[in-house]
């Protein structure tokens, strides 16, 4: 029951940054920072974004060294089901995701 509630509680989440958008099939962009722990650290992540999601990745920022976290500062830009399905990836890998809705306008809000 907690892992439905949990599947709940990330639904909504993707949903929240996804809510300025009406059409399913307009294309939008959204900010993330995404951080990664050291055990990803050599893997695609950020490529499985782009190769299995179809999303459009501008990485903006990133802080990356041996043996310790590192975090991305992203946009991605798809229709709604691809980001969607993009932040259900990155939330399985159970990485840390902090996001603005929109990207057009005032600065990061963490």
């Amino acid at each position: 029951m907690s892992a439905l509630n949990n599947q709940k509680t990330n639904s909504q989440n993707r949903l929240s940054l996804l809510s300025s958008v009406s059409e399913k099939s307009q294309v939008t962009q959204i900010r993330l920072r995404i951080h990664i722990p050291k055990c990803y650290l050599q893997a695609p992540v950020i490529s499985q974004l782009i190769s299995t999601y179809g999303l459009v990745v501008n990485i903006t920022k990133a802080v990356l060294q041996q043996n310790t976290e590192g975090c991305f500062d992203i946009e991605l830009r798809g229709t709604v089901p691809q980001i969607s399905s993009g932040l259900a990836y990155l939330e399985s890998l159970n990485l840390r995701i902090v996001g603005k809705p929109n990207a057009d306008g005032d600065s990061w809000s963490y």
